[in-house]
């Protein structure tokens, strides 16, 4: 009986240690993920990415019926040069809308940061999407787009700051 009570201690002791090493060895695995850098970098592209993605889209539609909705939410998503370019042409742009009396409306196919200076708070995306417009008296039409985004860090938010079609095949970025 003696026997079987110290190799059942034994087999108890030894799994005890493998169980605490493990435990020792996940704890240490953990902290070292939460505190790695590049868990915050992803982090940043993600948060970038996602804006830009949503930026891209709020900027692509736009419906007559409800225009300064529209118009507030370009200019909530948008900072810098490109915000300073929609404040100065949105009564005339709105006129052209209204008169139009167009529906546009935005999905996002895919998107990618193509690049992201963190410390500088700056990005760049690349948005595909598909842009469906209604006029009164004719069809949807359907067209999709790819685009170039500048993102710029304002605060904690990322926000639209240059925008423009991507190249296509092989015609040169310039």
């Amino acid at each position: 009986m003696r026997r079987t009570n110290r190799a059942v201690t034994a087999v108890a002791l030894a799994l005890t240690l493998v169980a605490g090493g493990f435990a020792a060895w996940a704890g240490w695995d953990w902290y070292a993920a939460a505190h790695d850098d590049s868990t915050a970098y992803a982090t940043q592209r993600d948060r970038a990415l996602a804006a830009g993605e949503q930026a891209v889209q709020n900027l692509n539609t736009l419906d007559h019926r409800d225009l300064d909705h529209g118009l507030d939410l370009w200019e909530s998503s948008t900072t810098g040069e490109l915000h300073d370019q929609l404040v100065d042409g949105r009564d005339a742009f709105a006129s052209q809308v209204k008169a139009a009396k167009t529906v546009t409306t935005a999905k996002v196919l895919s998107g990618a940061v193509t690049e992201l200076d963190d410390r500088a708070g700056r990005a760049r995306v690349l948005v595909a999407l598909r842009v469906t417009v209604k006029a009164p008296d004719a069809p949807s039409t359907d067209k999709d787009s790819r685009l170039l985004g500048e993102l710029t860090r304002t605060g904690d938010h990322w926000k639209l700051s240059a925008l423009g079609q991507a190249p296509v095949g092989g015609t040169p970025a310039g």
